[in-house]
């Protein structure tokens, strides 16, 4: 078992910026084989109008000073120890850092974990780059009338979106996921039942949208179930 250790913890009120860090003496378990790992630090910041460019604009149901900036530590397919940009709602912090710490001493990989801004908030490059991301101010990609997608809340995230493709009718987004589409063959970076992806964003009472045996989104978590 991993031994956690809180070794810093630092809140600083006049700037809105929280740090800390967890310490593991032997490293996450994975399959990778590392014995020795730095230990898993996360920082959490403001966000401001300027912060999010293309994923923000007026008339979406939450502002900036609802938003922070997350730095989450995480481990990549090249197994190697990374650091990882995300923004969501100040509501769901708490959540989210629990969340990532867990995938993080489980040795969990992630492809890429950058704020969709860096796609001009374009949700399908976003997902064509298997990135990992949160806050986008846009609608659901959904049949019906419109309306908000729960990441215009900051309250989803979306994860590894090449093996964890949406299927919504005969399209598959990102067109790649196509090759994950079977999933009964786990291969790294996949949500499946029971696995270390769905467990941790259980653990925080969030829902899988995986789960939906219309239009399966494997890669949606989100604390609404929607």
């Amino acid at each position: 078992m991993v031994a956690l250790v809180l070794v810093a913890r630092l809140v600083l009120v006049a700037g809105l910026v929280l740090v800390g860090s967890v310490a593991s003496a032997t490293g996450p378990a994975s399959a990778t084989g590392r014995t020795t790992a730095p230990p898993f630090a996360f920082s959490v910041s403001p966000v401001t109008a300027g912060s999010v460019p293309y994923t923000w604009r007026q008339g979406c149901p939450v502002g900036p000073a609802q938003l922070r900036m997350l730095h989450l530590g995480y481990w990549g397919f090249d197994g190697k120890a990374h650091t990882g940009r995300m923004v969501v709602n100040e509501v769901v912090v708490g959540d989210v850092v629990k969340v990532f710490r867990s995938l993080y001493y489980e040795g969990f990989p992630i492809w890429e974990m950058v704020p969709e801004d860096a796609y001009h908030g374009n949700d399908n490059r976003a997902a064509a780059a298997d990135d990992t991301s949160g806050f986008n101010c846009r609608l659901a990609v959904a049949s019906g009338p419109p309306q908000w997608s729960v990441h215009a809340y900051g309250e989803a995230i979306d994860v590894n979106d090449v093996q964890n493709p949406y299927v919504f009718g005969s399209e598959v987004i990102p067109p790649a996921g196509a090759a994950y589409l079977e999933r009964t063959d786990v291969r790294a970076g996949m949500a499946v039942p029971g696995g270390e992806l769905v467990t941790a964003f259980m653990s925080v009472g969030w829902y899988w949208g995986g789960r939906w045996v219309v239009s399966p989104d494997y890669q949606h978590f989100s604390l609404t179930g929607g």
